[in-house]
């Protein structure tokens, strides 16, 4: 039987299934060398490539196991960093040359030397064809320029967030997911951009992440403004505290009281 795993692999850390081959076991954190449809390159073994894993994937890559990464391996992936960065300066070199309008980023040389990819941003569209040809003629191997957001930009280069922690575009995101102010708004975060954008400016992915149980707390408590009957009387809701699951009520003595949602005994709208 063939086993499969699920390993994360090349600067934008995608998330494939590989074939292991016949009989061939490795663990999980194993480094090894695997051929994707870009080339040969360096794996991080994650886990078993599972049905139930597989399903968390949105769009996975495919591929093979080669092999364990060896210590030639390794020395090769360092001759290969040293070749990057000389490549990076070199295509900075020809841009400015050319006047091109565009900012690079990252460059990614595959293990195998199959292609180099050539991260950047750009605001307008840019025509790069003839400095892929000179990079080609340079470095006699397929050249790719792929223009990228500034989200991906923190995923090829930033390292911690605010947290204190990797940050999440660079560990298990594959998927950058929309957020939006009113998302701060309903989780009662500061409204200050300064203090709630991530290392790539825009608004922090983790405030998705809590979303759905802010709006699933949310639509059990009644809105302000709903009329309430509970233990203590009848009142007004005024506002909501929803991961308490509470809401302040004013009553029609006046008095304004945090209440649990589990003591509202009517709703009267």
């Amino acid at each position: 039987m063939v086993a499969k795993y699920i390993a994360r692999h090349g600067a934008m850390r995608a998330l494939g299934d590989f074939d292991a081959g016949e009989g061939a076991l490795f663990a999980r954190g194993q480094t090894v060398i695997a051929r994707t449809d870009r080339g040969l390159e360096v794996a991080d073994l994650l886990c078993e490539a599972t049905p139930r894993a597989l399903a968390l994937i949105a769009e996975p890559t495919h591929g093979q196991i080669v092999r364990p990464m060896t210590a030639e391996d390794r020395r090769e992936e360092a001759r290969v960093q040293e070749s990057e960065r000389r490549e990076l300066a070199y295509c900075q070199q020809l841009i400015g040359q050319r006047n091109l309008q565009m900012e690079l980023v990252n460059v990614e040389h595959l293990f195998g030397g199959e292609r180099i990819v050539f991260y950047f941003l750009a605001e307008k569209r840019v025509d790069f064809r003839e400095l892929v040809k000179d990079l080609a003629r340079e470095f006699r191997t397929r050249i790719e320029m792929r223009q990228i957001g500034v989200r991906d930009e923190a995923k090829l280069l930033a390292d911690y967030g605010d947290c204190g922690k990797p940050v999440c575009c660079n560990t298990h995101m594959t998927v950058m997911p929309p957020v939006s102010m009113r998302m701060a708004k309903l989780q009662k975060s500061t409204l200050d951009p300064s203090k709630i954008s991530g290392r790539c400016g825009r608004l922090k992915c983790c405030l998705r992440f809590e979303q759905d149980v802010y709006e699933e707390f949310q639509h059990e408590l009644p809105q302000p403004g709903t009329r309430v009957v509970t233990a203590k009387g009848q009142g007004r809701v005024l506002g909501q505290e929803i991961l308490a699951r509470k809401v302040l009520v004013e009553f029609e003595d006046g008095r304004r009281v945090m209440v649990l949602a589990s003591e509202i005994l009517t709703r009267l709208g």
